[in-house]
């Protein structure tokens, strides 16, 4: 690992201007946003601003990335609710505790998989697994600040049971209340469409606040957020847990880091290689580690990198992570000077907020992407499995929907990885021809030459356990009375194993009992390796090119 606050090494003095000027205006975003995600996490929205602050300097100190801006996030502010809510019992105490213990033990495990350089685990979940996954949860959210919205009661449970909740409570909306969200939501969506560069959350958060003041509609039945405890916040582990509650914390941690480290990573990724330069992963994990430590004992709430907000502070000019600092600097200034100015804030316009900033993530669209990635030659070779990417995307999204968020993640990871082994055990094998000198798949290429009496294939995966039977049966489906010579072309095949290889022994004295000799034509590094290794395989004659193998000249055992 580097020294602390490696980024800023080298820091050429013409940068201070833009990098002032992102921080002033990520500050201007940010602020709302914390609020906002501090009660979707169920804790009082000073929790969000108290999270902020460590969390932007530890990761200037300990992160790889210039342009990363932590704080919190919906995403992982709506896991911190999931898995804190069964642990406190009803306990509002219990609760802030809990989050604020959560993100002490997402840190413990960011730190530790970090030092132990675990940052490939990120590319476990696929990018469609996350698609659906964040679009789940952002529907989750969604329908978890619409009650906010019309000012009527929430209904406990899932997505279903909260919509139907929802849906239940229509002849209870408060007019007014309405009236404030429905106008918070169109300035916010208003200015991002058409003036980018005004921070929306921030102009809707100071209307909602000049409302309430001038017409006195807390008095007209719109809840507001009410008494903010201004100051800094308390420093140390959170009173009255014990040891075996960080211990039930462990497991959620797990899988608050992985999706936290996963969509900071993206982010991070993104700006890099806009700026040119690289990002360590496993100092990704450290910084993120030290974040959330660093927010769990200034009492705040789990912390991950924001795509949003890191593309606000790019776009904004910020050459490095100054511009962090210079956020943090006007979040203490904020919590010690302005948060009663906070407190008329309504609690529909900060429901709009929090709407606004994950209605993006409900992105349908790129499911109908996913879903188009299919051909009929595709769908022949794997059926069902022909949209593995599409099928794993839904099925996190359903299982968010229905479940919860962790399970859901689990349910897309382990129907992405059984998708991924279905394929992988059912490879296509084709059957090829001579097209101008090229060996191509007949079915792709239907002029190309074949001889009668000659069978040449090929393997489009890995030959191993779980595919070596399926491919046996293929070639063999493939012979006919007049194949008297099968030549399998090993160079799309990347690796065997000793299953495979003892197969192809196997292949071969079958096809010898029907007059037919098996040949292997350019077999490449590792398949070469391991049929050389396998007794099974002594008597396969092995050729440099297909056309030697046809012709059996030059060929070795």
């Amino acid at each position: 690992m580097s020294g602390l606050f490696a980024s800023l090494r080298g820091y050429d003095r013409r940068w201070l201007r833009p990098d002032v000027v992102a921080g002033l205006t990520v500050w201007a975003v940010l602020v709302p946003e914390a609020l906002a995600y501090a009660s979707i996490a169920g804790v009082t929205p000073v929790v969000g601003l108290y999270a902020a602050v460590p969390s932007l300097v530890l990761y200037a100190a300990a992160g790889s990335s210039r342009h990363l801006v932590v704080g919190p996030m919906s995403a992982t502010a709506a896991l911190s609710a999931a898995m804190v809510a069964p642990l406190a019992g009803g306990d509002d105490g219990r609760y802030l505790a809990l989050t604020t213990a959560l993100a002490i033990m997402t840190g413990l495990v960011g730190l530790l998989a970090g030092l132990l350089r675990l940052g490939f685990v990120a590319s476990f979940i696929s990018e469609p697994v996350m698609k659906g996954f964040i679009v789940g949860l952002a529907l989750t959210i969604i329908i978890g600040q619409v009650p906010k919205l019309f000012g009527v009661e929430k209904h406990d449970g899932e997505f279903f049971e909260q919509a139907w909740g929802v849906v239940t409570k229509l002849g209870d909306t408060q007019g007014w209340t309405l009236g404030v969200g429905v106008i918070s939501l169109v300035v916010v969506l208003g200015l991002r469409r058409w003036l980018p560069l005004v921070p929306g959350s921030l102009v809707a958060v100071l209307l909602g606040i000049g409302a309430v003041a001038l017409f006195g509609l807390d008095d007209k039945g719109v809840d507001i957020v009410g008494t903010i405890d201004s100051g800094l916040p308390p420093l140390g582990l959170p009173d009255n847990l014990a040891f075996g509650d960080y211990l039930d914390l462990a497991g959620p941690a797990v899988g608050i880091l992985l999706i936290g480290f996963a969509e900071g990573l993206g982010a991070a990724k993104t700006y890099a290689a806009k700026a040119g330069y690289e990002i360590d992963a496993n100092r990704e994990l450290v910084g993120l580690g030290a974040a959330n430590i660093g927010s769990g004992l200034a009492s705040g709430m789990v912390v991950n990198g924001s795509l949003s907000k890191t593309a606000v502070n790019g776009g904004a000019g910020a050459k490095s992570q100054v511009s962090g600092l210079v956020v943090a600097a006007m979040t203490v200034l904020t919590l010690l000077l302005l948060t009663g100015l906070f407190e008329q804030l309504p609690e529909a316009t900060l429901a709009a907020v929090v709407i606004a900033a994950v209605i993006d993530l409900v992105d349908f669209a790129a499911l109908r992407r996913l879903y188009r990635v299919w051909t009929r030659r595709l769908g022949s070779i794997y059926g069902y499995a022909a949209r593995a990417d599409f099928a794993a995307a839904v099925a996190a999204l359903l299982g968010v929907l229905v479940f919860g968020t962790l399970p859901g993640l689990v349910i897309g990871i382990g129907v992405a990885m059984l998708l991924l082994l279905y394929r992988s055990s059912r490879p296509h094998v084709a059957s090829l021809g001579k097209d101008n000198g090229i060996w191509v798949d007949t079915a792709r290429g239907p002029s190309a030459d074949t001889r009668p009496d000659a069978l040449v294939v090929r393997v489009e995966a890995g030959l191993f356990f779980a595919n070596a039977d399926h491919v046996r049966e293929q070639i063999e489906a493939l012979c006919t009375e007049r194949t008297r010579v099968v030549v399998l072309d090993a160079e799309t095949s990347p690796f065997i194993d000793v299953s495979a290889a003892e197969m192809l022994g196997q292949l071969r004295n079958t096809l010898q009992q029907r007059g037919i000799d098996l040949r292997i034509a350019r077999d490449i590094g590792q398949v070469r390796d391991v049929l050389r290794g396998v007794d099974g395989t002594a008597q396969l004659r092995v050729f440099d090119t297909i056309d030697d193998a046809l012709s059996g000249n030059t060929g070795t055992n």
